[in-house]
């Protein structure tokens, strides 16, 4: 049922775009680089956005391309491929990169929370009590081996639904796929991010049983905050560019501090019209709930890399997770200082 390949590894589609983009920096021009993300418009990475968009890299003396690549694991072979040297991605992908034999080490955390939510329909599940109600029930997840087709099967394990047959996962790419199930009666539950989640909150159809927008979510689901989107690098990449790491790095942890008190007008004036998705005021209702979700510092918490481990471990019958070094897979010493410069 696991899939242990999809949630471990790590498998892309090879980019089929011609010769890698050369690193460039020199001592007159600002340092020209690349910065793969999949679904830039995720609430997930808005600090990076709010970062490109502000003109904080440039302020750093960078010249950042933000590339978006759609498709699962595209962004991630792109830093594989040299097509971009920065990755802004889910920190797990560090872990699941140092099982298939690469280093890739998170230099600037941007999110604490996953921004997941898993909700039942008060529709078809009215006499909702609790998680075993969900057995043989049709849940709609992102993709497979999605963050949120891993986190709901995490849950549902707690309640010993684990066989293959207790519950049915439905695969809904895009949020018009998934509204449109959940309220068709396609779906039971739903396990999805935001503005999706607020948008069937404010419908009044949904009832939300695990809530991953918050801290306090996450230490009730995961024992702690999970450390979700960040920046990562090649190891050897993070280790000879120390200066234009810490250049990333102070630009996205200015977002960060600028994100702490934006506010709707600020946000509009700010991020492109097609991330509101036709609904500006849905849009700021979700904005609104992902606050607490966004780190304030850049700082890896203490304890995130082990409760993200542990996660992994779930899904491992081979031990692998169990025998990664977790201080091979991210790096405070950027965050440090730049929480000390702005102030964070």
């Amino acid at each position: 049922m696991w899939n242990r390949r999809g949630l471990l590894g790590a498998g892309v589609t090879l980019l089929g775009a011609g010769m890698p983009l050369a690193w460039t920096q020199t001592a007159s021009a600002p340092a020209k680089l690349v910065i793969a993300v999949e679904q830039k418009a995720s609430f997930c990475y808005l600090p990076l956005t709010i970062a490109d968009r502000k003109g904080f890299f440039a302020q750093e003396g960078l010249d950042v391309t933000v590339r978006e690549l759609t498709n699962p694991g595209e962004a991630l072979n792109a830093v594989q491929s040299g097509a971009a040297q920065v990755l802004s991605g889910p920190y797990l992908a560090t872990i699941s990169q140092q099982i298939r034999g690469h280093s890739q080490t998170a230099f600037v955390l941007q999110g604490r929370a996953p921004q997941m939510v898993l909700g039942v329909s008060l529709k078809a599940m009215s006499h909702y009590r609790e998680l075993r109600d969900l057995r043989g029930r049709r849940i709609g997840v992102m993709a497979e081996s999605s963050a949120s087709d891993r986190i709901a099967r995490l849950i549902l394990a707690r309640a010993g639904l684990m066989e293959r047959n207790d519950v049915q996962f439905v695969r809904l790419a895009t949020s018009t796929e998934a509204i449109a199930a959940f309220h068709s009666g396609g779906i039971d539950a739903i396990c999805y991010n935001d503005p999706t989640i607020t948008q069937l909150e404010q419908s009044g159809a949904l009832r939300v049983i695990a809530d991953m927008r918050t801290v306090r979510g996450c230490t009730e689901i995961f024992g702690g905050p999970m450390p979700a989107g960040c920046l990562s690098a090649p190891s050897e990449f993070v280790a000879g560019q120390a200066k234009v790491c810490q250049a990333l790095t102070d630009a996205v942890v200015h977002g960060l501090k600028w994100l702490q008190t934006a506010g709707p007008s600020d946000i509009i004036k700010t991020l492109p019209e097609h991330f509101f998705l036709g609904d500006r005021a849905l849009y700021l209702a979700a904005f609104s709930r992902a606050r607490e979700a966004w780190t304030p510092d850049g700082m890896m918490p203490a304890t995130g890399p082990r409760i993200a481990a542990n996660m992994l471990t779930r899904f491992d019958t081979t031990g692998a997770v169990q025998r990664v070094d977790l201080a091979r897979t991210f790096t405070n010493d950027f965050a440090r200082k730049a929480k000390a410069r702005f102030k964070a």
